[in-house]
Formats: structure tokens, sequence, C-alpha cells
């Protein structure tokens, strides 16, 4: 197979050894796999791989065809379509996943939505139901909202019936936003005054997150996802005790297998219908190969895009 490498900093299509499969892997040939910023993290030695994983191959999701199963796999069989996450690899012509943590394409879905599918909305899933609960008719701000997890949460808050505020920095990105199903689209100098928030999803960071602390309702959760702007900040913790606030952060690479073939499940029984239906989709704002995926990083930091960049076969 060939890989796209990490070597020192610097992103190789390299040829490596197709990789070994295990008793409950599936063996997919890629067909998409997005970009996401782990990835920039991990190229850059912040950001290593769980054990088990390729430790210089990046990508934590991607799409393809199931081209052999190991003996003890049972909900998959080789010619299905998968989109799956993963602890690392997916940015190759052959990656293995768990089982477990695969699930069907639906029909309607292209490769490159697919492939940019899973690390984005098991994100946003995750932070916004499985650890602020956020409520139906609950005010909900997402910060950083035109990149790929902010335009997941958009969507899969405002399913739910939540009354969503998303901050966008470039203008010329907002309209799209809006069309997701954001109630309010405003800039980041905003956002203080469109409160209050009973529930914020941080993915910008240290410089977005005190205007969001600011408006926090009383009992109000903040789940911080993205550190892109910093990762320290001076908080206020009395203005966190009189409004009852809590505090979350989150990372999914690292889980147990259980913990992410729990979350699949969830993603399986209440994502996934809608997206086959066309109420939930995946925003791509660009496709690359597999073989330029410096360019596809280049444009990733680069900002101002809206949804996902996509690496393609």
């Amino acid at each position: 197979m060939h890989a796209v490498v990490i070597d020192e900093g610097q992103l190789r299509w390299q040829e490596r050894p197709d990789p070994r499969v295990g008793d409950h892997d599936l063996l997919v040939a890629v067909k998409a796999a997005g970009v996401n910023g782990a990835d920039l993290m991990q190229r850059r030695g912040l950001y290593p791989a769980p054990p088990g994983s390729p430790c210089d191959v990046p990508g934590l999701e991607m799409a393809g065809e199931v081209v052999s199963a190991g003996p003890r796999v049972t909900g998959f069989a080789p010619g299905d379509r998968v989109m799956a996450l993963v602890g690392g690899g997916a940015q190759a012509t052959l990656a293995t996943v768990d089982e477990a943590h695969a699930l069907a394409v639906p029909a309607t879905l292209p490769w490159p939505e697919a492939g940019g599918f899973m690390e984005a909305f098991a994100t946003a899933f995750d932070a916004l139901f499985g650890q602020a609960r956020l409520a139906l008719g609950e005010r909900l701000l997402v910060t950083g909202a035109a990149g790929g997890v902010g335009c997941a949460a958009v969507q899969l808050a405002a399913l739910a019936g939540a009354h969503v505020v998303a901050a966008v920095r470039g203008a010329e990105r907002r309209g799209a936003v809006a069309e997701l199903g954001a109630a309010e689209v405003v800039g980041p100098a905003e956002v203080a005054v469109r409160g209050p928030y009973d529930v914020v999803l941080e993915l910008v960071g240290a410089a977005s997150l005190p205007s969001a602390l600011e408006a926090l309702a009383t009992t109000g959760r903040v789940v911080v996802i993205g550190v892109g702007s910093g990762a320290k900040l001076e908080i206020d913790l009395l203005q966190l005790m009189s409004r009852r606030a809590r505090v979350f952060a989150s990372t999914l690479r690292a889980r147990s297998r259980d913990e992410k073939a729990s979350l699949i499940a969830a993603l399986g029984a209440h994502v996934v219908p809608p997206l086959a239906d066309g109420r939930l989709r995946v925003p791509v704002s660009q496709t690359f190969p597999l073989r330029e995926a410096e360019i596809a990083y280049e444009r990733f930091a680069g900002g101002g895009k809206f949804g996902k960049i996509v690496l393609v076969a």
C-alpha cells in the first residue's frame, strides 16, 4: 500500500507494508479520509497516536470498501461500504478498523462526505449530548462554527430543538452556516451581547472563551474541544461559581475500545438515519488526492473554510 507518512515534520507519500488484520478488524480500501486539526498537531509532535495505531501515518477518519475481515467479524463482509473512526492510519490506500468503530455508508452519501463524517460528527455528538446534556429549547453557542465539527454541531443541535447561535469570523461564510440551521450567525465580537447561553461548544480556544464565559447562563455548561487560538488563559473562578457553571474538555482518540464502540453505536442509531435522508449533511470545502496531503494540510491551516477538507483516493 501507499500512505501519507510523517517524516521529521514533513509529509511523504511512501510505500508501506499492508496493515495486519486482527480478529475483529476490517481491512478497508480507503476511498476518502478527512483532515482534522489533530493531524496537524500530530505532524508537529504534539498529539501522538495511541498504542496499536500507526505512529507516523496520520488520519482519524476514513471511508472505503471492505477488502477482507477478521475471523471474528460478524457485522460486515468484503465489498461493504463503511465509514470509520480510527486511532491513526486513515490517510493511506489501505487501513484497518475495529468493526465496532465502523458504520455502513448510506447509499445516498458520496465518498468525500462519508470520509469526512465520523470524526466531526462523533466529536460534536459526544460533546453536546454525552457531556453537556444539551436539551430541547436551550440556547447553544458554537464558536468556530464554519469548521467541520462546528458544521456538525450546528446541525445536530438544531435537529434536537436547541436555539443555535453560531460564531463565524468570516462574513462570507455566515450565510452557509445559517442554512445548516443556526438561528443566529454572528461575528466573534457579538458573542457576549447575544447571550445568555445554556451550553457553549468552544472550538476556537483561548482567544474565544472569555467572551463566551461572560455570557454564560446560570448552570451553564462549557465543552472545550478546540484550542487553535491558544490553550492557556486566565479564568475568573468567582464568575464560574456565581453561575454554578461547569467546564468540560474532551478528546476522542485515546478512549478505550468500548467507549468508542458505544459512541459509534449511538451515531448509528441517532445520526446516520437523518444523514441518510438528507436532514443532516457533511459540507466538504475541498478535496485533494491522498498523495497531495501536504497541500491539503496547508489549506486546512490557512483557515477560512466551510466544512471539511478531505483526501480522496
